[in-house]
This record gives C-alpha cells, structure tokens and sequence, in this order.
C-alpha cells in the first residue's frame, strides 16, 4: 500500500466514512450515518472517480431528486420518500467528507 493510499484511508476513518464490503469488482463501496457513494477503482488499487451519495435502504440504493417542493429519495421501481433538511445536511456533509479524504 503506498503512503497516498494510506493517508486516504486515514482520513476516511477520522472522517467516520466505513469502506463497506462489496460484490462490485469496479467500486469501492464508501458509507457514513446511513449514506453510501460509490468510488472507482484504479488500475493500481486506488481512488478514482467519485459518484453521488444516495441514501442506504432496504431495497438498495435511494438517489436524490430535487423537485420544486423539495428533496426525495427515488427508490427502484419509482417509489419516493421525503428526504428532510436534516438529511440533506447529512448527505452534503457525507459527499464533502469523502471528497476531501480522497483529494490529492
């Protein structure tokens, strides 16, 4: 493992962000507080490009949509829940912690 990686991996866990294990060969399945992001793999074994967060539930993933009245989780198959404040700030707050920890 080089220094890089591991002051990543430092920061990921200062930050609370788990690596989550994972059946994609692709990805590295990052989580905090309920919230996960994919984040490719490299050739080497490191961080490449980062996705969006979405929320964790039972049925799989959740992405954000925006809407004119609000915030929703969009389940697969189109089922919606209410995403509060709340949440959106522990999301934005996830997306920034992970995007600081794996900054060059």
């Amino acid at each position: 493992m080089t220094p890089e990686i591991l002051g990543k991996l430092e920061r990921l866990a200062a930050a609370r962000i788990q690596l989550v294990p994972s059946e994609l060969s692709g990805y590295f399945v990052f989580e905090r507080d309920g919230f996960v992001c994919l984040v490719e793999k490299t050739r080497e074994g490191g961080f490449g490009g980062i996705g969006s967060v979405c929320r964790l539930v039972e049925e799989g993933f959740a992405t954000v949509l925006w809407s004119g009245a609000g915030a929703y989780y969009v389940q697969k198959g189109g089922r919606r829940l209410e995403a509060t404040s709340e949440e959106i700030g522990q999301l934005r707050g996830f997306s920034s912690d992970l995007r600081a920890a794996l900054a060059d």
